[in-house]
């Protein structure tokens, strides 16, 4: 049984001048009619209330018409009166704010401008949320949960944090167990102190205060009987009222609650305290024993119990919010399971010596547990319980009374949930399979269709502007990324089928095709060519692989997209059936399942063409290789998910699956290459979840979202660096002036004629010295100095240079793009975001030679652009890499992809050994000493470099006047400079250090290049560039 849906939510412009709403609206609260406004009639709100909102079962398009009227802050809000208000009144408002988080709109700035009565209003709505009387039903309760939830999920908005801080502070504790709370101050004797000082508040504490110290208790009471009145469930037909539309809000006021409880986990402000309260309470032992998680309506509400369960068991330090180590976790583990087996060598010597003598991983499984606590009495379960302080101590005369609320079954999984061995949420992220299955692709409870209004329940993880730990904001990145592409999976698949047209065989059972997809095949074969062992410590074979034989036709630009796929493409294999007999026709309107029926789905990594002997193309020399590959028959080898592969061979062993499902499929699928890395990005994600260390400490607290929004500038940063070479920045020195107003800009130079550009600036006031104090004045000054550049070669050489006059924003923004920390550059387009982006990668490229650059942007086309921007700056092309698709757009004759730079290198190698092997004829050194890159550096060491120092020895011998033009032993081999040396002794010296600096430059690339002589494939290569590259 499913949530009631409205799928019409869209409004029209007719439907806006058509109805009651904006008539009504016109006459009491509409903006455009203001001034010629009715007086304030409260009982116009609870008809409103009535007919268009409970009437309606709140129907999102009428809440919509009075959204779009602005009924919150034209009427509703403005004449608000607490003493008089109805429920209707109350109600009305927290329909208006969910309707506006719905929106996504500004819903807390009405009650940000009026807050005086913002306290009170949100008391009685606290009120009406433990409301139990038949006079609030379900559905009105489900929306004062969603208010909550809007409520608890809004930190940054002052007036409602100042209100939900108090459910979910340290006072709440009062209601735990005091063993309970004993236990706590052991972890954290401070907190002792702090109860102390609580308990004090506590017996002074005033009706207001009790109540919302004990909100969160009585809500979880309330759920608790909600969830015991939902007894059996059964599918109804759609269109039903009266008892089973009851039955559904129930399930929906269920889903929703869970939601709050996961959001309350999820923000450390207030988990701190309340995790303490939901394990006190058992909300998970009520939810996994209750008969909707295991009904067919109760599926949304399964998947958020899980969810819920996995932030309750979070590793992370509620108080501190420090993420726990792997060995801590296991620490806690051993001693709840310890603590376990002491009461059964206390209270069961004798009886229970195998159960505390064995080790810990010989108990702690669930199904060794529950075994082991369903064998004993009731009461002898509720003395382990009891002593595991999960419940009340047991006193004689309320002996009868505890046991009858605490059933055997109750308490055995209540002792299971705490001491059963919890799975390494790492462990369990490295054994997920990265692509989906039919199973989630189609369940739209996890992705839902475009036609979700958001008005239902998700289970789906939250972008808070808060976050546990890194671990935490990195996995809900990967889950609703997976998601994500999931959704967009789903469309692609869709469309394929349909386009396909399957139909089942009259007398065969098999599927045939009468369609046709240009990104789709049919399948001739597949089968599994090899399952790795696996490695020592994992579960999952090393690799799966596996060979699919499809025929891909006579047209030459659908045979060339299939034969093009590149290594670690990502394609589907699919197994489907069609509803429909032969001349059966699609209805791409209708549901997809309704009409196609898919048996299973699976993903795969294209690992390259197989030759008619069956051996992998590589990549590297596959365009010579294809052309000759006869007929239309092609065969790729294709890497599995291993980790989904295990999965499936464990249903097939047991009997879950009762065919191997990799010996039905029979379409193969790829996709748009441009929007189908999300297997990369997740395995990236993985990775960095697997990493110690992910981002630096400044940046931390910023993207778990607290402390200062600025805090990770560089003006808060110790590590500023104060002088910087701008390079090419500045046009002129009165550009350096003008780019930092309110500075002191004094040049070094006292003839400004000489103050050319290149500059370096040092900027005083990032100056961070202790024994120096200098005055506010001091500190606003910048002192530009200007560069020579060395000239590096003898022959005309012309730089590229920076031609665009940046405004002092943009200055300012390229100043903060060299510096450590984050910057954001933020504008409209044409506001010249590029070019500031491209002179900060060329100004680091120049500031910071060793350090490597990555560029990454949303699309090719953007990569693309500052990409052929930054080529036209001096920046050598050796130490550019182009990765991904879209390389070939790029505007120039220059091929620099992975591929592209193997053969440019390649080429300049032999050109350089080439010039080498000149040099060596020129100083008659005998020998193959251009042979290799090895060769070439020996000849350097020993040859030039004692040529040159010689030659510097000459010209710096006292009382000896040389002339450079007869001693210098590099004359021959730049002989094609007419005029080399001009006579003048301190000019030619010059020349004669740019020609050594040219040689010294080649046997550089040379060393660079010798690599390439070592590694002799193409993918060996390309790794080793990938690695060394600079800019990428």
């Amino acid at each position: 049984m499913g949530a009631k849906k409205h799928h019409d939510v869209v409004v029209t412009r007719e439907a806006i001048e058509g109805d009651t709403i904006s008539t009504v609206a016109a006459k009491y609260w509409a903006p455009f009619t203001k001034g010629n406004h009715e007086k304030f009639d409260a009982k116009l709100v609870d008809v409103i209330y009535q007919n268009e909102m409970t009437n309606t079962g709140f129907n999102p398009r009428k809440i919509m018409m009075l959204e779009f009227s602005q009924y919150l802050e034209g009427y509703l809000w403005p004449n608000y009166d607490p003493e008089h208000a109805s429920k209707a009144y109350h109600l009305s408002i927290v329909v208006m704010v969910n309707e506006k988080f719905r929106e996504r709109t500004e819903a807390w700035t009405t009650f940000s401008e009026s807050p005086a009565h913002f306290p009170t209003f949100f008391h009685k709505v606290l009120e009406l949320s433990l409301d139990t009387s038949k006079s609030t039903t379900p559905a009105e309760q489900c929306a004062l949960l969603t208010f909550l939830v809007n409520s608890f999920g809004s930190v940054e908005t002052k007036i409602v944090h100042e209100q939900t801080k108090k459910l979910t502070s340290i006072e709440i504790w009062e209601g735990l167990l005091d063993s309970q709370r004993a236990d706590l101050f052991k972890k954290q004797k401070k907190l002792r102190k702090v109860w102390e000082n609580v308990q004090k508040k506590i017996k002074n504490e005033d009706e207001k205060m009790r109540f919302d110290r004990t909100f969160i208790w009585k809500l979880i009471e309330n759920f608790k009987k909600t969830l015991t009145t939902i007894d059996s469930i059964e599918e109804k037909e759609e269109g039903e009222v009266g008892e089973n539309s009851q039955i559904v809000d129930k399930i929906r006021y269920c889903e929703r609650f869970i939601e709050l409880m996961i959001d309350l986990e999820s923000i450390l402000q207030s988990r701190r305290f309340f995790n303490s309260v939901l394990h006190s309470t058992h909300l998970l032992t009520d939810c996994i024993l209750s008969n909707l998680i295991s009904s067919e309506a109760g599926s949304l509400f399964f998947q958020l119990v899980q969810l819920l369960k996995f932030y309750a068991r979070f590793e992370i330090d509620d108080l501190s919010g420090r993420q726990l180590t792997h060995k801590e976790v296991s620490e806690q583990h051993y001693q709840n399971v310890t603590k376990l087996q002491k009461a059964a060598f206390q209270l069961f010597t004798e009886t229970m010596k195998d159960f505390y003598l064995m080790n810990v991983s010989g108990v702690d499984t669930r199904r060794a547990l529950q075994k082991q606590f369903r064998g004993m009495s009731h009461a002898e379960v509720y003395r382990f319980a009891e002593y595991l302080h999960l419940v009340p101590t047991m006193v004689e005369d309320q002996q009868d009374l505890l046991l009858g609320a605490y059933s055997q079954e109750y308490l055995v999984e209540t002792i299971t949930l705490c001491c059963e061995r919890r799975p390494n949420q790492l462990t369990q992220l490295n054994e997920k399979p990265l692509f989906p299955t039919e199973k989630v692709i189609w369940d739209e409870n996890v992705v839902p269709y475009e036609h979700y209004s958001g008005e239902g329940v998700l289970a789906l993880d939250k972008l808070n502007l808060q976050f546990l730990t890194l671990h935490d904001y990195l996995l809900r990145n990967f889950n609703l990324f997976q998601l994500e592409s999931t959704y967009e999976i789903r469309q692609d698949l869709e469309d394929v089928l349909f386009r396909m047209r399957p139909f089942a065989h009259e007398t065969q059972k098999k599927t045939i095709f009468a369609g046709w997809a240009r990104m789709a095949l049919p399948i001739d074969n597949f089968e599994i060519t090899e399952v790795a062992k696996p490695l020592v410590g994992e579960k999952s074979p090393a690799v799966v692989r596996g060979v699919v034989t499809v025929n891909v036709g006579r047209r030459q630009d659908i045979r060339a997209e299939w034969e093009n796929l590149r290594k670690h493409d990502v394609c589907f294999l699919v197994s489907c059936r069609s509803k429909k007999g032969a001349g059966g026709k699609f209805d791409v309107r209708k549901p997809f399942l309704e009409q196609i029926e898919v048996v299973s789905v699976r993903g795969c990594d294209v690992e390259g063409m197989l030759d008619n002997e069956g051996l992998l193309l590589e990549e590297y020399a596959s365009y010579e290789k294809k052309a000759k590959i006869p007929g239309d028959v092609r065969k790729f080898r294709l890497l599995l998910d291993a980790n989904q592969y295990r999965l499936d061979m464990e249903k097939v062993a047991d009997g879950t699956n009762a065919d191997d499902i990799y010996y039905s499929f029979n379409l193969l699928v790829r996709r748009d290459s441009k929007t189908n890395n999300f297997k990369a990005v997740l395995q990236t994600i993985r990775e960095l979840l697997n990493t110690e260390c992910v981002v630096p400490d400044w940046l931390t607290d910023v993207i778990l979202g607290y402390g200062e929004p600025d805090s990770a500038h560089y003006s808060k940063l110790s590590s500023a660096v104060s002088e910087l070479d701008f390079n090419d920045t500045f046009l002129s020195f009165d550009h350096v002036k003008s780019s930092f107003p309110g500075y002191k800009v004094i040049g070094t130079e006292e003839d400004e004629t000489r103050m050319i550009p290149p500059f370096k600036l040092q900027f005083k006031d990032l100056e961070r010295r202790q024994d120096v104090e200098m005055k506010e004045s001091e500190l606003k000054t910048i002192v530009v100095t200007p560069l020579t550049r060395k000239k590096i070669t003898p022959y005309d050489y012309h730089r590229n240079k920076n031609q665009v006059l940046f405004t002092p924003s943009q200055i300012e923004a390229i100043k903060s793009g060299m510096q450590p920390g984050l910057t954001m550059v933020v504008g409209p387009p044409g506001t010249g975001k590029t070019d500031v982006a491209v002179q900060i990668i060329s100004n680091i490229y120049h500031n910071w030679p060793n350090q490597r650059t990555l560029i990454v942007t949303h699309s090719n086309q953007a990569l693309n652009q500052l990409f052929e921007k930054i080529i036209a700056l001096d920046v050598d092309e050796r130490h550019l890499l182009r990765m991904g698709h879209g390389e070939e757009a790029l505007e120039t004759e220059k091929d620099f992809s992975r591929y592209g730079r193997v053969n440019y290198v390649l080429k300049e190698r032999i050109r350089l050994l080439a010039s080498v092997e000149r040099l060596a004829k020129t100083l008659n050194v005998v020998g193959d000493v251009a042979y290799t890159c090895e060769n070439a550096g020996y000849f350097f060491r020993f040859s030039v470099c004692r040529a040159w120092e010689e030659f510097i020895a000459q010209m710096t011998a006292k009382g000896v006047k040389s002339i450079v033009s007869e001693i210098f032993p590099f004359t021959k081999f730049f002989s094609d400079i007419p005029q080399l040396f001009s006579g003048n002794t301190s000019e030619d010296m010059k020349v004669a250090h740019s020609c050594w600096r040219h040689i010294e430059q080649i046997f550089e690339k040379l060393d660079e290049f010798r690599a390439f002589e070592l590694l002799r494939n193409g993918r060996d290569r390309t790794e080793y560039l990938l690695k060394k590259s600079t800019i990428s």
